[in-house]
């Protein structure tokens, strides 16, 4: 049983799901995505809600493939991409000076990256 592929995902107010064949289509404020799912996966929207289906036990790894991705576009068109770093160790230290970011990590001089947009 995949577990992935049996969640139900819910869409927010602001995001249209419309499936067209095995082509999903997912808009939102940040944009529009799109993919297509294995012929296999049935795509079913309802309401506010999402949910993913497969023929048989043959296609479980595109089944939650399916389910994935379609979330992760979801995610895409309400919040967008987001990357945080980590920094471990002890003695790093990292300023935001206007659009550059000031590393002094262990060097002799401080290191200046500017952040892009």
């Amino acid at each position: 049983m995949s577990r992935i592929g049996n969640r139900i995902l819910t869409i927010p107010e602001n995001v249209t799901v419309t499936v067209d064949g095995n082509k999903v289509t997912v808009k939102g404020p940040k944009g529009e995505l799109s993919t297509e799912v294995n012929k296999n996966i049935t795509v079913e929207v309802s309401g506010q809600e999402l949910k993913t289906t497969r023929k048989n036990d043959n296609f479980k790894n595109f089944h939650g493939t399916a389910n994935a991705n379609i979330k992760n576009m979801i995610i895409g068109v309400t919040e967008g991409f987001e990357k945080k770093l980590e920094s471990l160790g002890v003695g790093y230290r990292f300023q935001l000076k206007g659009k550059d970011l000031v590393v002094t990590a262990g060097y002799s001089h401080p290191v200046n990256v500017v952040v892009p947009e």
